[in-house]
This record gives structure tokens, C-alpha cells and sequence, in this order.
């Protein structure tokens, strides 16, 4: 039996859920975006002196617009285009052409019960995060 892409995302889910991950979505332009726009209303508002307490004002919103924006990266796996379910199948692919797997089945248990394995996948996995989608994974196990 062929290993499918969704045989691959049910592995990254399962792995992830395991290793407790979460992704943290990086902000930085919508902080800047922030910080830019308070620091231009405090200074036409109040001058030099509105610049520095809007700049702050704006960093401090910022920051707090951006904290607690994490999703669990099952669903975030499961909102993916086929295209991006594409290339995380290619890599696993290229790991697991070695072992020789044709059995959806056995996928899971091959990859929990090693440690190496689970390694690579979660490399993988923090590899596609962090340069597709500008998040840093958090694992909480």
C-alpha cells in the first residue's frame, strides 16, 4: 500500500501533538506597522515629545496585539494548501526512501519508536515553520 501526503500529514499531526507543539506566528511588521503609526500621531499631536511617547505607546500595543497568537500545528497542518501538504510530503519522503517504507500503516510506529527518526521529522517540521511560514515552534514534551 502507497504512502499518501495525507498518510504524511497524519504523521506530522500525531508527532506534533506527541512533542506538544504549538506555533507562535512572528509579527514583527504588524509591531513595526504599530510602533510607526503611534510614533507619527504623538509627534504631529504633541511634537518631539509625542514622537518618543507614541513610539513607546505604539511598541507596548504592539507587543500586546502580537502575544498570546499561537495555534496547535495539527490545525495548522490541516489548513495547509496541497501545495505546502507538497512539500512537507517530498521531505519526509526523502528521509523515509531510505527504510524502504510502502506501508501507510506501519509509517507511525516506525517513526515514534525511533528516536532519530523522531528527530529528523521534527526537524523537518521546525525547518517548514519557521522559513515558510514565519513561526517558531514551541514544544511543551
Amino acid at each position: 500500500m502507497p504512502i499518501y501526503i495525507q498518510d504524511v500529514m497524519d504523521l506530522f499531526s500525531h508527532l506534533a501533538k506527541v512533542k506538544g507543539m504549538k506555533a507562535a506566528v512572528i509579527h514583527s511588521g504588524k509591531r513595526a506597522l504599530v510602533a510607526g503609526a503611534s510614533a507619527f500621531t504623538g509627534g504631529i499631536l504633541a511634537g518631539p515629545l509625542g514622537t518618543a511617547v507614541g513610539a513607546a505607546v505604539g511598541v507596548i500595543l504592539g507587543t500586546w496585539i502580537a502575544t498570546g497568537q499561537s495555534k496547535s500545528v495539527p490545525v495548522i497542518l490541516s489548513e495547509l494548501p496541497s501545495t505546502e501538504r507538497k512539500k512537507l510530503y517530498d521531505e519526509a519522503m526523502a528521509i523515509l526512501r531510505t527504510f524502504n517504507v510502502t506501508d501507510a500503516f506501519a509509517l507511525i510506529p516506525l517513526v515514534m519508536g525511533n528516536a532519530h527518526l523522531q528527530q529528523r521529522f521534527t526537524q523537518v517540521l521546525i525547518n517548514y515553520f519557521s522559513k515558510e511560514l514565519n513561526a517558531k515552534l514551541k514544544c511543551s514534551k
